[in-house]
């Protein structure tokens, strides 16, 4: 066990990353404060009232904005929330990033000039979306429509994203660095459907459409209007080839090496994600 006084905590505690994160402090004997919006010490995005509660006593927190930091209204909510941070006396603060986001580049920039000890792991698009996010529905039926073409992207595996900000939450000699994550090989989305397909000796497949008819589809499927324009946003603008390199912040922060994609697969099929 360790000495901490005090709870880490986890701001989205439902969050991909977020109970990933929470799991393996806890195995590593820290106090943790998991948060949201269902939790009794609740923690909600859209009412900063519920903010210096779900803070109090705690010396560091992992954070991850919901819906992204690529919307318009997360830079001004960062400000706020760093403002709030110092107010109940927290001293560290591990944000959860996106690359090739202005959005999100300005709300690192809001917690690096903060003052607070700081870290932000800037994550490339996660693995996990095709197994526990918008696109599992689409790899379940068996054909996935998305307005992506060959823009080729390093797809990270979640698990991984949590053992850096780990890294950095219960290492103090890795604070005020940016760790920018991604796996380890460049991929379609048409190569993963094929990998996904293969693995689960099932046929899949991928349909790239135009932004707009992508849009449409969403709309007739009554999806909210601030998460259109997000997926809008990630889909024309961060999917421009930008993202298209590796980075090395898993090695940096942890020692070891990003698991390729078809281990991802693996891992899920054996979870029972897409069974």
């Amino acid at each position: 066990m360790n000495n901490q006084s005090s709870p880490i905590v986890i701001i989205g505690k439902n969050a991909k990353t977020g109970v990933r994160v929470n799991k393996r402090l806890i195995e590593l004997g820290f106090e943790t404060r998991p948060v949201s919006r269902s939790t009794s010490t609740c923690f909600d995005w859209e009412n900063r009232t519920t903010w210096p509660a779900a803070l109090q006593g705690a010396k560091s927190a992992y954070v991850t904005y919901q819906p992204d930091l690529a919307v318009p209204n997360a830079e001004s909510d960062i400000r706020a929330f760093v403002e709030v941070a110092k107010a109940e006396g927290v001293e560290h603060i591990v944000l959860l990033s996106g690359r090739g986001e202005d959005g999100a580049q300005r709300a690192e920039q809001v917690l690096i000039n903060s003052g607070l000890e700081w870290n932000v792991v800037r994550a490339s698009w996660f693995a996990q979306n095709f197994s526990e996010s918008f696109m599992a529905e689409g790899i379940l039926n068996g054909h996935l429509i998305l307005p992506a073409g060959n823009t080729p992207e390093p797809f990270i595996d979640t698990d991984e994203i949590a053992e850096v900000a780990v890294a950095t939450l219960v290492d103090p000699s890795k604070r005020n660095r940016l760790y920018e994550v991604t796996g380890p090989e460049l991929l379609t989305f048409q190569d993963c459907v094929d990998e996904i397909s293969k693995q689960l000796n099932k046929e899949i497949k991928f349909t790239s459409v135009s932004i707009d008819d992508y849009l449409n589809i969403l709309k007739e499927q009554n999806v909210p209007e601030d998460y259109q324009w997000l997926l809008n946003e990630l889909f024309t603008v961060v999917f421009d080839g930008r993202n298209s390199s590796l980075a090395y912040g898993v090695e940096e922060a942890t020692g070891a090496k990003p698991t390729r994609f078809s281990d991802y697969v693996t891992k899920t099929i054996k979870g029972g994600y897409w069974g």
